[in-house]
């Protein structure tokens, strides 16, 4: 019963300080932004290099760390959106606000988590952007899946033309998001006007599941 509770208590201590390099990585993140290093993180936290790397084994690992942060309470944000009282239209420009919200108020976080720049030679330091990146976004495409499947009536091949939407929907906010956080050609309320417009044709047409809360 004791080495019960003693390793859930050294558990809890491993915790609380994974989440307290988190929290120093992500204000080094939030000033450096993809140029974010190691070494910097680790002076923030207090700790030497190979500390932070015993936590998080590589940049790798602290990015997963990071993205999974961030990826949370984005999707929280989201299924929010999608669940206001509000009528349809009203929630897919709610959603795809969310979204530009997110990576408009932290610019930094998000280029870090997108487009890292490693401080070594990427090709020997083994951090491939696309490898780390790509996760997110299909974790992204899966869950707005999910949503569409529990609440839209979209017939028997219903289950494939969710994931295709789901994804496709990930897949254009996130290009157009990127496009226009790096050019700025319109506000942000003119893109989301124009991106549900894109979207709204198909969305519009298609009934609410009988048995599902409803879109």
């Amino acid at each position: 019963m004791e080495s019960t509770q003693q390793d859930g208590r050294r558990q809890t201590s491993t915790e609380r300080r994974r989440r307290e390099l988190l929290e120093a990585a992500e204000r080094i993140v939030l000033r450096d932004g993809p140029g974010a290093s190691m070494n910097a993180i680790a002076a923030e936290a207090g700790i030497t290099k190979p500390i932070l790397y015993r936590h998080f084994g590589d940049k790798g690992g602290l990015y997963r760390a990071l993205a999974v942060r961030h990826t949370n309470a984005l999707l929280a944000g989201l299924r929010a959106a999608l669940d206001a009282p509000v009528l349809r239209r009203d929630r897919v420009e709610a959603t795809l606000d969310t979204y530009l919200v997110a990576i408009e108020t932290r610019p930094q976080v998000y280029r870090f988590l997108m487009h890292p720049a490693d401080e070594e030679n990427p090709a020997e330091s083994g951090f491939d952007v696309g490898r780390h990146s790509a996760p997110l976004l299909r974790r992204l495409g899966e869950e707005l899946a999910e949503v569409i499947r529990e609440r839209l009536d979209l017939g028997p091949d219903g289950e494939e033309k969710a994931r295709v939407w789901g994804h496709g929907i990930v897949g254009m906010m996130h290009a157009a998001g990127d496009w226009w956080l790096r050019e700025r050609p319109c506000s942000r309320e003119q893109l989301v006007q124009h991106l549900t417009d894109l979207l709204w044709g198909q969305l519009a047409a298609v009934k609410d599941r009988a048995d599902g809360p409803g879109f």
